[in-house]
């Protein structure tokens, strides 16, 4: 068994020390209540259109009140491209799709300079921009085009700016990449390096529909539109979420917790056992401690609890951690993955022991 380390004493916490964590010219309460509401009232929106799916609908919500990017990973036909497009109506956000291709160009996602001519005649370059000037940005197939399109996006996705001809332009506020990912065609794909996909907030993978959605999905019309949909809040106020977000309280048990399940994917680390160690080629880095926490405290903040617990990592863990661990050549002979690694680090990684328990 891995153990989490040295024992600490966990903090009380009450909605009380939440108020105290917050800006003093809001009403704590009242914050709390519309982010919540909010969340609810896009599953709902969302449900409207897409059949099932439900926990991948659930983790994009989460994300988009994080300020998180999204790399949904799914086969063709299980309504990817329609739940992000239902998800920029109902928050009523600038929404840009780009399907990414091989012949793709970093220049035809962030914008260029075009010489134009003024009405006095004068001659000078001016920068168009280009679709990653949105709040959501649909990213669909992404493997499909070449690192140095990628590169362009890494940018954006960390730096939430992109520089053209050595000048810096800032990117909307807020600013969220949900990328799509089709695991079955690999031919002409360029696998995303491990820099690019740690930038991503969440990992969601999409399953086959149960048999009564499908008898469902198959009642539908193939051209189907997305209807006209109330608009959640607006950008300016959902940016304002991931700040409520950052701003709950975690005890440090949790801490030490997710800490201990991050370091023990480290196979030369002191926490790896046996089996990490066989089929784990890298392990996860800081950032993934930072995920989640982060994500831990939006599912007890949306769940109407002032502080995450445990579980709470643990729920969030698979969807955090599966893409930033690299299984190694013993794992794909024998048919693992990453996801069946944190699986064993969830049995496997114990809760911290208490002083006093």
């Amino acid at each position: 068994m891995i153990t989490a380390g040295r024992r600490v004493v966990p903090e009380p916490f009450s909605l009380s020390t939440l108020e105290s964590a917050m800006s003093a010219d809001a009403a704590p309460e009242q914050t709390v209540a519309r982010v919540r509401a909010c969340y609810n009232a896009l599953r709902e929106t969302i449900g409207r259109v897409v059949i099932g799916q439900d926990e991948a609908v659930r983790l994009l919500a989460t994300a988009m009140i994080c300020g998180g990017h999204v790399l949904m990973i799914g086969v063709p036909g299980l309504a990817k491209t329609m739940m992000v497009r239902t998800l920029a109506k109902s928050l009523g956000w600038d929404f840009q799709r780009i399907q990414f291709t091989p012949d793709l160009m970093p220049s035809d996602i962030t914008g260029t300079e075009l010489l134009q001519t003024s009405d006095d005649g004068r001659r000078s370059l001016v920068f168009h921009r280009g679709p990653l000037f949105a709040n959501l940005v649909l990213a669909d197939e992404i493997n499909r085009t070449p690192p140095k399109t990628q590169a362009a996006l890494l940018e954006a996705m960390q730096e939430r700016m992109v520089t053209v001809s050595g000048q810096t332009y800032p990117l909307p506020n807020p600013f969220v990449v949900v990328a799509t990912q089709n695991p079955i065609e690999q031919e002409g794909t360029y696998p995303l390096p491990e820099a690019q996909l740690d930038r991503f907030f969440l990992c969601v993978h999409l399953d086959y529909p149960t048999h009564d959605e499908e008898l469902h999905i198959a009642g539908l019309p193939t051209r189907m539109r997305i209807p006209d949909l109330p608009a959640v809040a607006g950008a300016e106020e959902f940016a304002g979420f991931a700040d409520v977000v950052d701003q709950v309280p975690v005890s440090a048990p949790v801490v030490a917790y997710a800490v201990a399940l991050v370091t023990a994917t480290r196979p030369q680390g002191p926490l790896a056992d046996d089996y990490v160690r066989r089929y784990v080629h890298w392990g996860a880095g800081p950032r993934c401690s930072q995920f989640l926490i982060t994500a831990a405290k939006a599912v007890a903040l949306l769940d109407g609890r002032p502080s995450p617990e445990v579980e709470d990592v643990r729920a969030v863990t698979l969807a955090v951690m599966r893409h930033r661990i690299v299984a190694n050549y013993n794992a794909l002979g024998e048919g693992l993955d990453s996801t069946d690694i944190v699986s064993h680090l969830l049995k496997a990684v114990r809760v911290p022991a208490l002083v006093g328990a």
